[in-house]
């Protein structure tokens, strides 16, 4: 009995390991595709010049009588 359990099994780990294989690949392609999103947006930040910031008052900048 025990080589009769043991022989599904057989079969499983073959069909595990692809389908372990599939989900890394498109995880990685994931992670590709979001890296080129993120370094994209990187240079476009970069590219922009920020603008100084201004001091602010509290009040708006009217109480200087």
């Amino acid at each position: 009995m025990p080589t009769q359990a043991a022989s599904p099994q057989q079969g499983a780990p073959k069909g595990l390991l692809q389908q372990m294989e599939e989900l890394m690949a498109a995880l990685n392609a994931d992670l590709t595709q979001l890296d080129a999103d993120l370094q994209s947006s990187e240079r476009r930040a970069e590219d922009e010049p920020e603008e100084p910031a201004e001091p602010t008052s509290p009040r708006g900048g009217t109480g200087t009588d």
